[in-house]
């Protein structure tokens, strides 16, 4: 069992970085520039922005879900990255972070949690996924708690005889 993970499409926040600043407060989102290489992970590209480029802060319906445990918070995308993906391994923006890694069913109700310590994040996201009842796992940051990415299964496809 490998698993994926997966950047946020590009395509929905385009249409972000035409606004002015008035225009993205009316949606509670602003611009920002990154005043430092680190704390500006971009969820599309699952990388850190670099100091000086422009991101865009919004609001984010992270598990949308008929649930309790649905959930949104505010996350920070870039212009013109494409998006990120990551098989059977962890994307930059996990590096030296804690992360919240919280493992869902497939009806959207949690299953089970766990705290990975920098460096960690791979064993558990496989300790986490050998519970059947699975689907996958949203890791948000522990500290902060935003959104950091959706893992999913990917198991191979078994060929029929």
């Amino acid at each position: 069992m490998t698993y994926l993970i997966e950047g946020l499409c590009p395509d929905r926040f385009t249409p972000l970085f035409a606004f002015d600043d008035a225009g993205l407060a009316a949606i509670n989102a602003r611009r920002v520039t990154a005043t430092a290489d680190r704390g500006f992970p971009c969820r599309i590209s699952l990388e850190d922005a670099k100091a000086g480029e422009e991101l865009i802060l919004l609001h984010h319906t992270s598990h949308d879900v008929a649930t309790p445990y649905r959930s949104a918070y505010a996350i920070y995308v870039r212009a013109g990255v494409a998006a990120a993906r990551y098989q059977g391994e962890t994307p930059p923006v996990f590096e030296g972070r804690p992360l919240a890694l919280r493992a869902f069913g497939a009806d959207g109700m949690l299953q089970t949690a766990r705290l990975a310590a920098p460096g960690e994040a791979d064993s558990a996201i496989r300790d986490l996924f050998e519970d059947a009842g699975v689907s996958y796992i949203d890791a948000h940051n522990a500290a902060y708690g935003c959104f950091a990415a959706r893992i999913e299964r990917d198991e191979p496809q078994r060929s029929e005889k």
